[in-house]
């Protein structure tokens, strides 16, 4: 089997996760991981899917079809290493919006060779505060040579600076 990984993008309406579907299935692949989403009247997600090796280019050929009704781009998946010595980190972020708050963190985790496997954010009024509320979630890989007392110190001075709240879980 070889994995595609789909992105796609195009303006929100009914029936787009069902043409995407039907494309898949129609060409022997299987829906495997996806995370998808609504965001400013705009549908974007990211779908991987496994297709028989010798299906994998007519499934990349079908998915054009789609074109005017998503943008779909298609890469091919690479099997992903071990986890080995490497450890799980979880991060939650959490204050006022301000902007370049997931530049500064990915900074920090980025210059410790820290992996970002999974990235979540929000934000919402935050009426009692008279602004809006900016919460992340990060799940990464940590790798073994890296010092989790030197990472969370700089994650903390961080924090301090620009005036969030981190919660470490490792």
């Amino acid at each position: 089997m070889t994995t595609l990984v789909l992105t796609v993008v195009g303006d929100d309406r009914s029936g787009l996760v069902a043409a995407v579907a039907d494309v898949v299935g129609n060409h022997g692949g299987n829906w495997e991981n996806s995370q998808l989403a609504e965001l400013s009247g705009a549908f974007a997600g990211i779908i991987e899917v496994s297709v028989p090796a010798e299906r994998a280019d007519e499934l990349r050929a079908a998915l054009t079809v789609l074109d005017g009704l998503l943008k779909v781009a298609v890469h091919t998946g690479t099997v992903e290493p071990p986890l080995g010595t490497a450890r799980s980190l979880t991060m939650q972020v959490i204050g006022n919006d301000r902007p370049g708050i997931v530049r500064d963190i990915s900074t920090v985790l980025g210059a410790h060779g820290v992996s970002i496997d999974k990235l979540t954010t929000h934000t919402a009024d935050a009426a009692m505060y008279g602004g809006r509320l900016f919460e992340a979630t990060v799940v990464a890989r940590v790798p073994a040579s890296v010092d989790l007392d030197d990472l969370t110190s700089e994650l903390e001075r961080l924090a301090t600076e620009i005036q969030v709240d981190v919660t470490l879980d490792t």
